[in-house]
């Protein structure tokens, strides 16, 4: 009986040795391949990983830093959990094929806000409509919320704790704040599939129903942004109303007098907003039709836990402006230069490319992407980001059968220096034991 006893605490110990080997490989494998994927909008740290036989993935100190942004997000504990160790095993060979029923929960998450949140070199897009919520928020109409003002207002982080659920019969999500409220999200017959996340608006048909709760944000921001430009709230709000409708016009849209008015209303008060959308549908599913139409197509909309009715929108006609007839006249369409595009340079022109994006082949068939950081007369390095990290490739130029430079067409890079000038004798002095010296004749000596 001991000797049997043995072998099953023996036959345990190893099969617990070995789901921990294997969730810890299979677990690293996926995060390699997550922090690939991501790689083109920024480093992703996994931290640490655990594992629990009960169907339990945790990563702590897990963190995220976009490119575009000059602080990242910390999470200090993340847990995948699965019905069955077994299930967590077979999510992790085919994340296609997760189980049923699982969940994803974020605890400590964190934001820290700076100033200027957004790094410099990131543009807008200019052919991209207003943002519907970007209300005033300076004495200048054009100056929009930023990060800047919430810090003034007292928000230097974002704190919170996320979950996301998938059911057998429906998807949750939540996410809640200590600073700015609450967002909440239920999509009956939603599956998430997660090598396929474009596909998540086509796996159902069915409305999502979005909860929000401000937690008095929306109060203080309604009084610093309108002491901020100058105004009463009354007015500031009224300001705010039109910008909102400028911005639904530039999508040939209008709104209800009902939905500016619930727009307005929460945008100074607060509260909790509940809205039923179609992800899958034009406009998110909000009906548009004309004034007077169908009243059962209004939107399905809650203001603290009140029905509204006549919340939805109208389509616009734009107005074609008259055509003067000197201006119908054909006009010759100007070339548009091309954007960036990986262009061929000369390996002895490299640095013209300090500081700038590169791909070098070399003659062993290995191609190396990445920064370049310095050149010399025999070589040039490039840096890869690896790990959060950079990395230098050190490289001979006589190596080098391809030197290829992310730019435009009309972009020479930074000028070269110029060549030093070849050493002349001084003057007065003879020339060196083997170099020819003329005579008074102006003939060549022997």
């Amino acid at each position: 009986m001991k000797k049997l006893l043995t072998i099953l605490v023996v036959l345990a110990l190893v099969v617990w040795i070995g789901f921990k080997a294997a969730v810890w490989y299979l677990a690293d494998s996926r995060l390699a391949m997550a922090r690939e994927g991501l790689s083109e909008q920024g480093v992703l740290l996994r931290g640490e990983i655990g594992s629990s036989i009960a169907g339990v993935l945790s990563l702590r100190d897990a963190h995220f830093q976009p490119f575009q942004l000059t602080q990242g997000v910390d999470a200090r504990l993340l847990e995948f959990r699965t019905p069955s160790g077994l299930a967590l095993l077979q999510s992790l060979l085919d994340p296609a094929r997760l189980p049923g029923q699982w969940s994803l929960e974020a605890d400590g998450l964190r934001l820290v806000l700076d100033p200027a949140m957004i790094k410099n070199w990131v543009a807008p897009d200019p052919d991209a409509p207003p943002a519907l919520f970007a209300p005033v928020c300076g004495p200048d109409r054009r100056q929009r919320l930023g990060s800047g003002d919430l810090v003034r207002m007292g928000v230097t982080e974002i704190t919170g704790d996320g979950l996301l659920r998938q059911g057998p019969d429906a998807l949750h999500f939540e996410l809640n704040t200590s600073a700015i409220g609450s967002l909440e999200l239920d999509w009956p017959g939603a599956r998430l599939d997660p090598t396929r996340l474009t596909d998540l608006p086509e796996s159902t048909q069915q409305a999502m129903t979005v909860i929000l709760r401000d937690g008095g944000f929306m109060r203080k921001l309604a009084a610093f942004c309108a002491r901020e430009s100058g105004l009463a709230i009354d007015a500031w709000a009224a300001t705010v109303a039109e910008d909102f409708n400028a911005a639904l016009a530039a999508r040939d849209l209008g709104a209800s007098p009902q939905l500016r008015a619930l727009y307005v209303r929460y945008l100074t008060e607060g509260g909790q907003l509940e809205i039923s959308l179609r992800p899958s549908a034009p406009a998110l599913g909000i009906p548009v039709r004309a004034e007077g139409g169908d009243s059962d197509a209004d939107m399905v909309v809650e203001y603290n836990e009140a029905r509204v009715p006549g919340v939805y929108l109208t389509p616009i006609t734009p107005e074609a402006p008259e055509v003067p007839e000197q201006a119908r006249e054909p006009v010759v369409a100007e070339a548009v230069e091309p954007g960036p595009d990986w262009r061929p340079s000369s390996p002895a022109e490299a640095a013209r490319w300090i500081d700038r994006r590169v791909r070098v082949t070399l003659e062993s068939g290995r191609v190396v992407e990445g920064r370049l950081t310095s050149v010399s007369e025999t070589g040039l390095t490039v840096a890869q980001v690896m790990d959060g990290g950079e990395v230098a490739y050190p490289t001979v130029k006589t190596a080098i059968t391809k030197f290829e430079v992310w730019r435009r067409a009309s972009d020479q890079g930074r000028p070269l220096p110029p060549a030093p000038e070849p050493e002349s004798t001084p003057a007065g002095e003879e020339p060196l034991a083997g170099e020819t010296g003329t005579n008074a004749e102006g003939e060549p000596e022997n």
